[in-house]
């Protein structure tokens, strides 16, 4: 979205959670999400070799933990100052699944940017849209 700010404070927050919280190889990226009525959400990822969940997805489950399920923004950062790192395939569609709205904050060569998580994953598969009517 050109001439959006980027949500500094937010990026803030999870760069504050990577540098304080990420500790060794079980614990390497860091997220927060602004929800819709202000708040900041923030998590770290559960690595383990099953598959465990990526800092976004911990940021959802303790958002819902919370209340709160209206989530605008969110970004993640690395831990070791890799500063913003751009969701992996799962995330994104998870993301776009649970908050077709959302915007991600990435880095591009430009800096940093807003953009909404269905430009992250053109030509997408909609859960949604499959789903059995109940």
């Amino acid at each position: 979205m050109p001439g959006e700010r980027v949500d500094e404070e937010l990026v803030r927050a999870a760069a504050r959670v990577a540098a304080t919280r990420c500790r060794g190889d079980n614990h390497t990226m860091a997220a927060a999400a602004r929800a819709r009525d202000g708040r900041i959400v923030t998590g770290v990822n559960a690595y383990h070799f099953t598959g465990g969940p990526c800092a976004e997805m911990v940021v959802v489950g303790t958002a819902a933990g919370q209340g709160i399920y209206e989530l605008d923004v969110m970004v993640a950062v690395g831990d070791r100052d890799r500063g913003v790192v751009p969701p992996c395939g799962r995330c994104r569609q998870f993301l776009l699944d649970y908050f077709p709205a959302l915007k991600v904050i990435v880095g591009t060569q430009d800096g940093l940017r807003m953009v909404p998580i269905a430009d992250l994953l053109p030509v997408s598969y909609v859960w949604a849209d499959h789903q059995l009517d109940a």
